[in-house]
């Protein structure tokens, strides 16, 4: 089942949302199996581009453009090299949802809690978003 996937983080500079396409072999039927699928994908993409290592690496010029208006230009590079690992990151993403610390749309609507159903239908996109923290006082 392919599907889109954009992610947001609140206060970022940058507001545009780029989709990324992803394709689950098994529809996810509830909010946990979700982001466990999305938490394992994400660890595998990471991972492989760890051994990937690439020995020149070069930005474009719209590439420096997208990332100095996003606020940090990189390379996107991982100069800590620690492989990530899955179980311990699927155990981080259902936590740090159920503190609150990302919600999860599809497509217009929210989703609930950890057990809660969902309805992922082809071409659907699901909209991650970080929610920012405040520190000090309520103003």
């Amino acid at each position: 089942m392919k599907a889109y996937i954009q992610v947001k983080q609140l206060g970022k500079r940058k507001c545009s949302i780029e989709k990324m396409p992803v394709d689950f072999p098994v529809a996810p039927a509830s909010v946990q199996e979700l982001i466990e699928a999305v938490v394992s994908w994400q660890v595998s993409e990471y991972n492989e581009r760890l051994l990937q290592s690439e020995m020149l690496k070069y930005l474009t010029r719209e590439e420096m453009e997208d990332k100095a208006a996003a606020g940090k230009v990189d390379f996107g590079a991982n100069y800590n090299g620690k492989p990530a690992a899955e179980a311990e990151a699927i155990i981080n993403a259902l936590q740090s949802y159920e503190d609150g610390i990302f919600r999860i749309f599809l497509n217009d609507a929210e989703l609930g809690e950890l057990s809660s159903p969902i309805q992922l239908k082809e071409e659907s996109t699901l909209t991650f978003i970080r929610l920012a923290m405040l520190s000090g006082g309520l103003w």
